[in-house]
């Protein structure tokens, strides 16, 4: 979450009388995140969360949106986008798609314990199966295609040994077919800075902006790479087992997935690894503006490529 388009309190107050949510008391921008503009909102009705869409466009936001209202309604922890006077949940804010949420309790953690990852893993099984029956469809906009086409643009701006990485790595995952194992709705974005918790209790996912069908697997992969390494690329084991197990009490992963399950966690290492590459050399403008450090996924991947981290 960043702020990348500027609301002023008189916009703000203007846009607000489309919802049921009374008057302005006070709002901030969060600079946390890389893709979208968020601001913290109060009003005299509640506390809420104000999103301006970047980078996606009118078309592709009912499926976000209405994926986080199935979430919702089957009582899995996600906010409901808020629908105005006449029924909308997707407006016009300073020329960008916006909605707005009720803001959830809780705090994302930095450095996660044993409990909380355990609840995370937990959390993303149900995630799969509630929305297994959620009738939306979307492509993974960074999906493989994208970690080719990135790497090729990338690759003449890199040094030599980022250069030699990466076109290894795309060598090896050529072996790999996604698309053959366990299909679903993902996050596909469910880090750290996603889930919220008070104390050790899970009160809430947010930033389902990447949700797209893809590999269920996949989905697991992103989430243990980012809560279960530290930013020298090293695991916890144990965090890595109560993640993990917690979610394969939710969904057992079958044979495929065990097998190809070293070269998904590189999958997901990879896809990360471009994407804050490619925010490094092409730096975009903003007011609050967070551009995360692309070496600590370099670490993960090159983990992942000398190293097993067991699925079972």
């Amino acid at each position: 979450m960043s702020v990348f388009t500027k609301v002023t309190h008189a916009e703000l107050q203007d846009f607000l009388r489309q919802y049921p949510v009374g008057e302005v008391v006070g709002f901030q921008g969060i600079g946390e995140g890389v893709e979208n503009t968020n601001y913290f909102v109060d009003t005299d009705d509640g506390r809420w969360v104000l999103t301006l869409f970047e980078r996606l466009n009118y078309a592709d936001l009912p499926f976000f949106l209405g994926l986080m209202e199935h979430l919702a309604g089957h009582g899995f922890p996600s906010a409901a986008p808020l629908h105005t006077h006449d029924g909308r949940s997707l407006v016009t804010l300073n020329g960008k798609p916006a909605a707005i949420v009720r803001r959830l309790v809780g705090q994302s953690v930095l450095f996660p314990n044993a409990a909380q990852c355990r609840a995370t893993g937990t959390v993303l099984g149900q995630l799969h199966r509630v929305a297994g029956s959620f009738k939306g469809h979307a492509e993974n906009s960074r999906g493989v295609a994208w970690r080719r086409d990135t790497a090729q643009a990338l690759l003449p701006l890199l040094p030599d040994d980022a250069r030699a990485l990466i076109d290894s790595e795309l060598s090896a995952q050529a072996g790999l077919d996604l698309a053959a194992l366990p299909q679903g709705i993902v996050h596909a974005d469910l880090f750290r800075d996603n889930v919220l918790f008070v104390d050790d209790r899970l009160t809430g996912v947010i930033d389902f902006y990447y949700a797209c069908n893809d590999s269920l697997l996949y989905d697991l992969a992103i989430t243990v790479n980012d809560w279960c390494f530290d930013t020298h690329g090293q695991p916890n084991l144990s965090r890595a087992r109560e993640m993990i197990d917690a979610y394969c009490a939710e969904r057992q992963p079958v044979e495929p997935e065990a097998r190809d399950w070293r070269l998904v966690l590189r999958a997901a290492a990879l896809r990360f690894y471009l994407s804050r590459l490619h925010d490094w050399v092409h730096p975009r403008e903003g007011g609050l503006v967070h551009v995360k450090d692309p070496d600590a996924y370099r670490r993960i991947l090159e983990f992942h490529r000398e190293h097993e981290l067991p699925l079972a």
